[in-house]
């Protein structure tokens, strides 16, 4: 592995940094936005049976926000609940923006990754071809050896480049998904939340 990073040359160094980057990202990631951390299922019905017994204080407004990004949310409109329904519909619109942020975490540098790692790969084939040609003008094309080193050179970092960009584009891709549908079950919950309170819904039972 060594001889194979050592034949890539130079620009093997930021290439493999960014797939340890990239690594760490998705594992991060993973753990991060998983859907019973992000919206426990029983989020609501413990918020119903508290509000419905008028047990609902500024101790369990806090434990709530810290339970979890929807936590955060509800607890933002409850805090709001005796006010109008616009006002706690901005409440909740306010914090909402600050979780998509934070669920959206390091996602433009996993984007990045994906985007800068072939360019380093070509940059290395380039720098590879030059080496190549140097060495034609200076020994002629009777050398094998030092031909193959410099399409080896160029040919191992654009291999690793792409072997980076690809998992690191999906991924990608895959969390922005997640983190769509993420926010549109919050959504969901936040508007049946002002909703019920404001008298505008029935609340179903579970």
């Amino acid at each position: 592995m060594f001889e194979f990073v050592k034949a890539g040359g130079w620009l093997m160094a930021p290439i493999i940094a960014c797939s340890i980057v990239a690594l760490a990202i998705v594992l991060e990631r993973f753990w991060s936005l998983r859907r019973r951390r992000v919206m426990p299922a029983i989020l609501m019905q413990q918020l119903w049976k508290l509000h419905n017994e008028n047990q609902l204080e500024r101790a369990d407004l806090e434990k709530l926000r810290k339970s979890s990004p929807l936590g955060r949310i509800l607890a933002a409109g409850m805090v709001n609940r005796y006010h109008s329904k616009e006002v706690m519909k901005e409440s909740i619109e306010e914090v909402g923006r600050q979780v998509v942020l934070e669920l959206e975490r390091y996602l433009n540098t996993l984007g990045t990754i994906a985007s800068i790692a072939p360019l380093l790969g070509l940059l290395g084939t380039v720098f590879g071809m030059i080496k190549v040609f140097s060495a034609i003008v200076t020994a002629g094309v009777g050398d094998p050896g030092i031909l193959a080193g410099g399409i080896s050179e160029a040919l191992i970092t654009t291999a690793a480049g792409l072997s980076v960009a690809i998992p690191s584009l999906m991924f990608h891709r895959y969390f922005t998904g997640l983190v769509d549908k993420l926010v549109l079950g919050m959504e969901e919950q936040a508007l049946k939340l002002v909703e019920v309170i404001h008298g505008e819904r029935e609340r179903v039972s579970g």
